[in-house]
């Protein structure tokens, strides 16, 4: 990748955090402030950012036409639709649809709880491989060289008394996901959030998603969560039955 490229990318990775100024962007990138402001004016100039009167720099609107582009190049967000819908509706809980890209699963939907409480969780965010259920799900799919690989490199992150933190304890976790076609995690990324995932496959036996339910606990119980996955797992069986094995993901 070229270096001016990569520089780009990061700008655009930054502004999607927050806005900033010339100064934090070329500091950031460790660059001197005519480098980043070269690489702003182009960037600016074809609408990928946007700069105040303050000169503080943001995403600009050419970002919404590509994200809509990118959600439906996703051939499984558009079999997936009217599924989620269904299963948001039947449980009136937060249902999330992801995918496996390059190494990271990436939240591609999310319907929203019928109840006042919201999740932080956002589409185009990788989740956390060790302790989402989604994650789990799909490096569970992932051949066995490429599996040992990520549970290798990956860091991983404590972010409740329940996660897992370590290759070896995640290789046992990933192995039960497979025997049992599900994964939880039970409080393991938010500490009062219980989730529930299943991997969504096609008639060539891919697997070209996964969906799950997350609940709060003041919403329900773990126990009540785990009632739930019956209605999850009829979900992503029909998503797949849908689902063209020629498709591409």
């Amino acid at each position: 990748m070229s270096q001016s490229l990569a520089r780009a990318l990061q700008i655009l990775v930054s502004l999607g955090e927050r806005d900033h100024s010339l100064d934090e962007l070329a500091t950031e990138l460790d660059v001197h402030k005519t480098t980043v402001l070269r690489l702003l004016r182009t960037m600016e100039a074809e609408r990928f950012v946007r700069h105040d009167d303050a000169h503080r720099y943001r995403l600009g609107s050419r970002l919404f036409a590509l994200a809509d582009a990118a959600r439906e190049q996703h051939a499984v967000r558009e079999v997936a639709a009217p599924h989620l819908r269904r299963l948001n509706q039947r449980t009136g809980q937060t249902v999330h649809l992801a995918a496996y890209e390059n190494g990271q699963v990436i939240y591609i939907d999310k319907l929203d709880s019928v109840q006042s409480v919201r999740m932080y969780s956002q589409v185009g965010v990788p989740a956390a491989l060790h302790c989402t259920a989604v994650g789990k799900v799909l490096l569970a799919a992932q051949p066995k060289r490429t599996r040992e690989t990520l549970l290798a490199t990956i860091d991983y992150p404590r972010f409740t008394d329940r996660t897992i933190t370590g290759p070896d304890d995640l290789r046992d976790e990933l192995d039960r996901v497979r025997a049992q076609g599900w994964a939880q995690d039970h409080a393991e990324h938010e500490s009062f959030i219980n989730c529930i995932g299943a991997p969504i496959i096609d008639g060539s036996k891919r697997v070209v998603g996964a969906v799950s339910v997350s609940v709060p606990d003041v919403l329900l119980g773990y126990e009540q969560v785990l009632d739930l996955l019956p209605e999850l797992l009829a979900t992503t069986a029909a998503i797949g039955a849908d689902y063209s094995p020629t498709t591409t993901a």
